[in-house]
């Protein structure tokens, strides 16, 4: 699998958490967030983020956390419908991926085992990522977080 290696900044996020198995129903998460970014203007150059906050091989599938985020202005005021975060930047391997479902459990599974020794990952969570036509494009990139050296 090919990568390149990217620092990212610290975004400023707005997300909704939905909390179970991880599978179709974090789909309706994301739906539900471009529905709310359409509606408040922010959709058109938007980079979103899916993020399963847990590993599902040590979480009980109750209790994972998946967050479908969009980036918004340091100086935007959410609402009540959505969370208000961060996610914090640093140094990622990036992956482009088919987006489907097939393409990214496979490139979760050859990711590890392409890194090996190479790299050191950090604890923040692996992150999907879509910018401007990736939105509407058949591709991501996911995101694996490296501890810095």
């Amino acid at each position: 699998m090919k990568f390149k290696i990217e620092t990212l900044p610290n975004y400023r996020i707005a997300y909704m958490r939905r909390v179970g198995p991880y599978g179709p129903a974090n789909i309706e998460v994301m739906e539900r967030l471009k529905k709310w970014a359409k509606k408040k203007d922010l959709l058109e150059s938007a980079i979103l983020f899916a993020i399963p906050q847990d590993n599902p091989k040590t979480t009980p599938p109750d209790h994972c956390r998946f967050d479908a985020c969009i980036v918004i202005p340091h100086d935007y005021q959410v609402d009540d419908t959505v969370f208000e975060g961060e996610i914090s930047g640093g140094q990622y391997l990036i992956y482009e991926v088919e987006h489907t479902a097939e393409a990214i459990q496979k490139a979760y599974s050859d990711i590890f085992s392409s890194l090996q020794n190479k790299y050191q990952l950090d604890n923040r969570p692996i992150m999907e990522k879509y910018v401007g036509d990736m939105v509407n494009s058949p591709y991501c990139e996911i995101c694996v977080p490296l501890k810095s050296v």
